[in-house]
């Protein structure tokens, strides 16, 4: 496994960061621990969940997974790397109770005691804001991270689903109060999805931010979909069903897998690779729910990608380029 700093950080980490939404939802509690194991002993260091995965009347889930997962000992919370999130509501379904959601003092005090408690430890690495919050002011969010810091229950803060200028307001509010502010920003990012080239990854880069992308093959369509659909029948499903159903994207993907047999190479590596060699990225968030599945990212890290075929993607997937110039002279 290859390391890298988190953004501006001492923190190292994987170049894979492995995901945790399908445990529970899709993956059982067993098998989650067999690909957490593997995962470890693969060297990925860097696990990312949220306090909602699990989904429904079971959110929570996944979190306690991961902490039986730890319980079990063997130096795994210590050789682990946690983030986990805080924004969505945490209530049950018909629950409408206020302050069990978003990003004020009370919710966030709140939900970092709950996530602990199901994880099993007493710190949380990277604590992250899983999105925007327009009715809490950053000063009040640092305030409620800075108890959080000097109690002991989380290192660093990051965000999820942020526009680059709130990334620009939330580090220059911290920087008004001498505090370190955000670490890290996770966002939708692939070849099929580059917006967050126009602002996103410019204001991480400047700001010290480390970029972990979700979703880096868009929902399997850059996984070979076309391919499987014609050697096994399977169909597309969710994103990548969607967005098959146009033509113009249909056409665009069956280029992408032309051009990746034509080199010989699998696509769900390639898309995972491509993204290990833009700048600013610190790794993607693969989401195995399989021991097939992981074994696959973890081929990409190893994978360089020739310059033609590089350039052939770009071509395939331009991206929209940096802001102004993406829309303006």
């Amino acid at each position: 496994m290859k390391y890298t700093q988190l953004g501006r950080t001492g923190l190292k980490v994987s170049r894979l960061v492995l995901g945790t939404m399908n445990f529970g939802p899709q993956t059982g509690e067993p098998e989650s621990h067999s690909i957490m194991d593997s995962a470890l002993d693969a060297g990925i260091n860097y696990f990312d969940t949220a306090n909602v995965y699990g989904w429904g009347e079971n959110k929570g889930r996944t979190e306690e997974i991961i902490g039986t997962w730890f319980a079990q000992g063997g130096d795994r919370r210590e050789k682990t790397v946690l983030a986990t999130k805080v924004y969505g509501s945490m209530s049950r379904e018909g629950d409408t109770w206020p302050n069990y959601d978003r990003l004020s003092a009370l919710n966030i005090r709140r939900a970092v005691d709950a996530s602990l408690k199901r994880l099993q430890t007493d710190y949380i690495d990277v604590y992250q804001f899983h999105h925007v919050d327009r009715l809490t002011p950053f000063e009040e969010i640092w305030q409620a991270v800075e108890v959080l810091v000097q109690q002991g229950k989380i290192l660093y803060a990051g965000s999820s689903n942020f526009p680059g200028w709130k990334i620009a307001q939330a580090n220059e509010t911290a920087a008004r109060h001498g505090r370190l502010g955000l670490v890290s920003e996770q966002c939708i990012y692939n070849l099929a999805e580059r917006r967050a080239e126009m602002e996103v990854i410019p204001a991480a880069q400047e700001y010290g931010l480390g970029v972990i992308p979700w979703s880096p093959l868009h929902g399997g369509l850059l996984g070979g979909v076309i391919k499987k659909e014609v050697e096994g029948g399977r169909r597309a499903s969710g994103r990548s069903a969607d967005a098959l159903a146009n033509t113009a994207v249909r056409a665009q993907v069956q280029a992408y897998e032309d051009l990746l047999d034509k080199h010989g190479l699998e696509p769900g590596e390639v898309g995972l690779a491509w993204l290990l060699t833009r700048p600013g990225v610190t790794g993607p968030i693969v989401g195995p729910r399989t021991q097939e599945q992981l074994d696959s990212a973890l081929r990409a890290v190893e994978l360089e990608l020739p310059q033609e075929v590089l350039a052939g993607l770009d071509e395939i997937f331009p991206g929209p380029g940096t802001s102004p110039e993406a829309f303006a002279w």
